[in-house]
């Protein structure tokens, strides 16, 4: 009697936390990969190569990091991903790579997304990622004035406006100056290259 073989998946597989035929295509490209994670607060972006012992991250920026050059908003909003990916760009620039894939995992490929404002920020840096230009937000939503907009619109209704922006009005934030700060930071770390 012949016995079965069990074939027993990887353990980040059985996880859900990696696609091993799409990471197998990205990694045959021998480029280094673009990789944008959102968590509930926050929105990373990463430039990692492929290595044998490991991916080895190359480049690393984080929307906490905004706050040095003066972010006062949410760090997980389209600005925000705009003003990461702008940031990973300039590092992966003084770090001399010049073209990298986008990675985005699990993530659904949604037009005009916050991960398409990573990449859009990337490329703006210089960094070469081939991306159709479709996918990007439009300019205005990247400079955050839709937030802008929702906010004058209710402010008419003082309880639902307290309720979403509670967090400026505790911080005594102008929710209408995003634009202003956007462009603020936006120079800054471009100064910064």
């Amino acid at each position: 009697m012949k016995k079965k073989k069990i074939y027993v998946p990887y353990r980040r597989k059985r996880e859900g936390k990696t696609n091993y035929k799409k990471r197998l295509k990205l990694l045959l490209s021998k480029k280094p990969r673009l990789v944008v994670r959102k968590t509930n607060r926050h929105i990373i972006a990463q430039i990692v190569q492929y290595s044998q012992g490991g991916d080895k991250i190359l480049v690393s920026a984080h929307t906490k990091e905004l706050e040095k050059f003066g972010w006062k908003f949410k760090t997980r909003n389209i600005p925000a991903a705009y003003l990461v990916g702008l940031l990973c760009g300039v590092k992966a620039k003084k770090k001399e790579i010049k073209e990298a894939i986008l990675d985005i995992g699990f993530h659904p490929s949604i037009k005009g997304s916050i991960i398409y404002s990573v990449v859009k920020g990337a490329i703006d840096a210089d960094l070469k990622i081939p991306c159709d230009e479709k996918m990007f937000p439009p300019e205005e939503r990247i400079k955050g004035k839709h937030i802008a907009e929702y906010a004058k619109l209710l402010k008419s209704n003082e309880e639902k406006f307290k309720k979403q922006f509670s967090e400026y009005i505790e911080k005594n934030l102008n929710i209408e100056d995003i634009e202003k700060n956007f462009a603020e930071v936006e120079g800054k770390i471009r100064k910064w290259q």
